[in-house]
C-alpha cells in the first residue's frame, strides 16, 4: 500500500471514529441499548446497499436503505473483508456508509463477494436482513496509460491509476522504481522550467493534489499543490511556470500556478475532458463525450472556437470514406499533439461519425489521425486506416514524422505529417511503415496461435496494445507502452522515413500474471481482431459513455451509447430490450464486431464477460467524508440544491421512485421488474434526417446511479444534444437539468416542482 494511500486511509478512518462516536452519543440520548430496549420498538432491518458493485481502488461511499434505523448502527461487513464500518443514520430509512481504501485481496482475486449486516452496541435483538456486496479487486490490477519522458530522455515515467503506482524507467539499464505518488495517478507531464530546471508532474483522479517531483535532487523531492480532483489530462507551460489540467468531476479546466499553486482562470468544458496540447497562444481541449475539440486562450481560459466535423468534411480512406455527406459531427479526440511548424494539431480519433444515410451503414467508425487547423479552428480532413483504434501520437516536428499507436492491432504506424496537411491526395500517401510490436514470449493468447494473421484478421501482435508513444531527445529512438503486456518496447526510428523503423527491444514493468482470466478480458475489449474497426472500447470508452451513433439494424436509429459501469445489476440490454446476461451480451457483439470473423470461443466471451461484470461506478463526489451526501451541492449552471430535501421529493411529490426505485435506481435491478420497455413522453429521436430514423418510443428506464458522469440522457440522447444545419450541436453541459425540465406529466411530476425544488432534486440526483 503506497503511502498516499495509507494517509487516505487514516483519514477515513479517523472521520468515521468520529461519526461513529457522535453517532453513539445521540444513541445514547435518543435510546436506551439493545439490551434495554422495550418490546415495542421496531428492530432495525437492513433493505438493501448500494452500488452493488464497489472497488478498492479508492475510498468508496455507499447507500443503505433500510426500516427502523436509529444513530448507533453499523456495517458488518462478512468474510473475507471482516470489518465494521460506522453508519451515518440520517433517518429511520435511509443511511450512509465509506469503504475505506485499504481492502486488501489476494492478486489473483478479481473480486469478492460479500455479505453485509447492520449491527449494534449491546448484546440485545440483532437488527435483521442483509444484502450482498461485490467488492472488484482493482488496487492490484495495473493498467499502464500515460508516459512521459524526463526532458534529458534517460527516464520514462509510466502511470497506472488503479494501482497508485507511478513507474520510473530507466531506458539504458531497464531499471524499474515505483514512485510515491497520490491515489490514482492518471496524468503525468514532464518539462524544463525557466531557470532549466527538469520537473516531473503527476495529476490524480481521486485526490485534489498535483505533486511535482524535482529530477535533479536526490530522491526526486516533491511538492505537493492544490489541484482540482478527477483529473484526466495536463499539459505544462514550463518556461511560463504554469499547468493545465482537465477534471471531469465538473468537466472544467484549470490553469494553475506552478509557483503558488493558485488557480489563474477555470472555465468549463465539454464533458469528460482528457487530451490537451498547446499550440502557439490556444490550448485545445478534447471532450472525450461530445467528441469535439475547443480552443481556449492559454492567458485567460477564453474560448475561441469549437472545432467538429460536419457534412461533407474530408474523409481520406477507410470505410466511411463514401459518407463524407451524412456525417453528423466527431468521435471522441484519444490523444492530441501540436505542430507549430506545420501549422496544425494531429488529433487520434475513430473519425467523423456518419449519421442517418440511405444505405444505412451503422457503426461509422474508422480509425485514424484527424488534421484541425487552429489559427482558422477548422477541422481539416481524417486519414483513416479503417481498423483497429487509434491512441497515442508522437511528432517529430524537425523530421515531418507522425507515430500513432494502435491499441486494437499491436502497431505503430509511421506517417508523414507533412503529407497530412498538404492534401488530400497527398494525404492518402502518408502511411510510410506499420510497425508490429509482437508480447513476449509466453503471453497468454486469447485464441489459439494459428487463428491469427489468416482470413484478413489481425496479428498476434494484437495481444500487446500499444497505448502511449514517447520519442528520445535526439528523435532516434520512438518508445511504446504496451498496455496489455505492460512492458516499453524500444522502436529504431533512425530510417523510419524510408519504412525501415524496427524494434530492438521491450522493458517489462512487472511480468505479474495475477487476474489472467481478465487480463485476456481487456485484450478483449480493445482489440479488432477481424479488422473491421469495431471494438467495445470503440463505442464504451474506457467502459463508460461513448457519445451517440446511428445504429442496432431494427430499429435503426441515433442512439446514446450506454455506460458499462455496474451494466452487470441491471440487465437486460439493448433497446429494445433482447440479451438478459452479459455473457449473451459479449457472444452477440464480439461475433457482430468481428463480422462472425470468428465467432468468439466460449473462453472469449468467459473473459470478455468477466472483464465487463468488473467495470465499476467511480466514487460519488458529491459526498462527504463519512459517505452522506453533501448539505449543500453547487449545480453545474449555477445555483445550488439540497440533497436531502431533493430526496424527499424524489420518493415522494417527484413521482421518481415508482420507475428508479433504490439502490439502483432503475427497475432492471431486479429480476421481478426487470425488462419493462416504458413511454414517458421523453423525445423519440433527435431531429436529424427523421425519414432515415426508425422511430419507436419507448425505452427502459436507465440507472441513475453515476449521473453526474452522464452526458448525453435519454435513449434518444436529445438531453445534451440538438440539431443545427444538418448536424449535431451541445444544446447543454448540464442533460440532467433538460430531462427535468422537458418532462412532461408522464415522466414523474417534476413540472408541478418549484423552481427551488427541482434544485433540490437535480442536487440530490448527483449525489447517487
Amino acid at each position: 500500500m503506497g503511502s498516499a494511500r495509507r494517509r487516505a486511509v487514516l483519514a477515513v478512518l479517523t472521520v468515521s471514529m468520529v461519526a461513529a462516536g457522535g453517532a453513539l452519543v445521540r444513541h445514547r440520548l435518543g435510546a436506551s441499548s439493545w439490551t434495554s430496549q422495550s418490546p415495542a420498538v421496531a428492530t432495525p432491518r437492513l433493505l438493501s446497499v448500494g452500488p452493488r458493485l464497489t472497488s478498492n481502488e479508492t475510498s468508496q461511499p455507499l447507500t443503505l436503505r433500510g426500516e427502523h434505523l436509529v444513530p448507533g448502527l453499523s456495517l458488518e461487513l462478512g468474510p473475507p473483508l471482516s470489518r465494521q464500518l460506522p453508519l451515518v443514520v440520517v433517518d429511520a430509512a435511509h443511511a450512509y456508509a465509506r469503504l475505506p481504501p485499504d481492502v486488501v485481496l489476494p492478486d489473483d482475486a478479481p473480486q469478492v463477494v460479500v455479505e453485509v449486516r447492520l449491527t449494534g452496541p449491546g448484546t440485545g435483538a440483532r437488527p435483521e436482513g442483509s444484502a450482498r456486496l461485490t467488492v472488484v479487486n482493482d488496487a492490484v490490477f495495473t493498467d499502464p496509460t500515460a508516459m512521459v519522458p524526463s526532458p534529458d530522455g534517460r527516464t520514462l515515467f509510466i502511470a497506472s491509476a488503479p494501482t497508485d503506482t507511478v513507474f520510473a524507467l530507466d531506458v539504458g539499464t531497464g531499471r524499474v522504481e515505483r514512485l510515491s505518488t497520490g491515489d490514482g495517478p492518471s496524468a503525468l507531464a514532464a518539462w524544463t522550467d525557466g531557470a532549466g530546471r527538469p520537473w516531473l508532474g503527476v495529476a490524480h483522479r481521486h485526490q485534489a493534489e498535483l505533486w511535482l517531483y524535482a529530477l535533479d535532487t536526490p530522491g526526486r523531492e516533491r511538492r505537493v499543490l492544490p489541484a482540482p480532483s478527477g483529473a484526466e489530462g495536463l499539459t505544462v507551460d514550463g518556461p511560463a511556470g504554469v499547468a493545465y489540467v482537465a477534471e471531469r468531476v465538473r468537466d472544467r479546466v484549470h490553469a494553475v500556478s506552478l509557483e503558488t499553486g493558485q488557480v489563474r482562470w477555470s472555465v468549463p468544458v465539454d464533458p469528460n475532458p482528457r487530451a490537451l496540447a498547446r499550440w502557439k497562444d490556444l490550448l485545445a481541449v478534447g471532450s472525450l463525450q461530445t467528441g469535439q475539440l475547443e480552443l481556449l486562450r492559454q492567458d485567460d481560459g477564453a474560448r475561441v472556437a469549437t472545432v467538429a466535423p460536419g457534412p461533407g468534411v474530408a474523409i481520406v480512406g477507410g470505410n466511411t470514406e463514401r459518407f463524407r455527406a451524412h456525417v453528423m459531427g466527431g468521435k471522441a479526440p484519444r490523444f492530441l499533439v501540436a505542430s507549430e511548424r506545420l501549422g496544425h494539431v494531429f488529433m487520434s480519433s475513430l473519425g467523423p461519425n456518419v449519421g442517418p444515410n440511405p444505405q444505412r451503414m451503422e457503426v461509422s467508425a474508422n480509425s485514424g489521425v484527424s488534421v484541425v487547423e487552429p489559427s482558422r479552428g477548422v477541422y481539416v480532413r481524417h486519414r483513416g486506416f479503417g481498423a483497429g483504434g487509434t491512441e497515442g501520437l508522437a511528432l517529430d516536428d524537425a523530421a515531418g514524422l507522425l507515430y500513432a499507436a494502435d491499441v486494437g492491432l499491436g502497431l505503430v504506424r509511421v506517417l508523414d505529417a507533412r503529407a497530412l496537411v498538404s492534401g488530400d491526395a497527398a494525404a492518402r500517401g502518408a502511411l510510410l511503415q506499420e510497425v508490429a510490436v509482437m508480447p513476449p514470449k509466453g503471453t497468454p493468447r486469447i485464441r489459439p496461435e494459428g487463428d491469427f494473421g489468416r482470413k484478413g484478421r489481425a496479428g498476434e501482435e494484437l495481444h500487446s496494445g500499444p497505448s502511449a508513444l514517447a520519442l528520445s531527445p535526439d528523435a532516434s529512438t520512438l518508445y511504446v507502452l504496451n498496455r496489455f503486456t505492460r512492458t516499453v518496447a524500444m522502436v529504431d526510428v533512425r530510417e523510419a522515413k524510408l519504412g525501415r523503423a524496427r524494434v530492438v527491444r521491450q522493458l517489462p514493468l512487472e511480468t505479474s500474471r495475477a487476474q489472467a482470466k481478465r487480463r485476456l478480458g481487456q485484450v478483449l475489449y480493445y482489440v479488432d481482431l477481424g479488422r473491421t474497426g469495431i471494438t467495445c472500447d470503440g463505442c464504451h470508452i474506457e467502459g463508460h459513455t461513448g457519445g451517440v451513433f446511428y445504429e442496432k439494424t431494427q430499429p435503426n436509429r441515433i442512439y446514446r451509447s450506454t455506460t458499462l459501469r455496474g451494466s452487470r445489476d441491471t440487465p437486460p440490454y439493448f433497446t429494445p430490450a433482447s440479451h438478459g446476461s452479459l455473457a449473451d451480451t459479449a457472444s452477440y457483439v464480439g461475433a457482430r464486431n468481428r463480422f462472425h470473423n470468428p465467432d468468439p470461443s466460449p473462453s472469449e466471451v468467459e473473459a470478455l464477460s468477466l472483464f465487463n461484470a468488473l467495470i465499476v461506478t467511480p466514487p460519488n463526489p458529491y459526498r462527504t467524508a463519512e459517505g452522506s451526501p453533501l448539505e449543500t451541492v453547487e449545480l453545474p449552471d449555477g445555483g445550488v440544491g439540497r440533497p436531502a430535501q431533493g430526496r424527499a421529493l424524489f420518493e415522494g411529490r417527484g413521482g421518481c421512485v415508482t420507475c428508479h426505485p433504490a439502490p439502483l435506481y432503475t427497475l432492471d435491478q431486479d429480476v421481478t421488474t426487470r425488462g419493462r420497455y416504458l413511454d414517458v413522453g421523453t423525445p423519440v429521436a433527435l431531429p436529424l434526417r427523421l425519414e432515415l430514423q426508425d422511430l419507436v418510443p419507448g425505452a427502459a428506464a436507465p440507472s441513475l446511479v453515476g449521473a453526474w458522469d452522464l452526458w448525453p440522457l435519454l435513449t434518444s440522447a436529445t438531453a445534451g444534444y440538438a440539431v443545427e444545419d444538418d448536424r449535431l450541436v451541445v444544446a447543454t453541459r448540464f442533460p440532467l437539468r433538460a430531462v427535468l425540465e422537458s418532462s412532461g406529466p408522464k415522466h414523474g411530476n417534476a413540472s408541478a416542482l418549484t423552481p427551488e425544488e427541482r434544485n433540490d432534486l437535480l442536487a440530490f440526483l448527483l449525489t447517487l
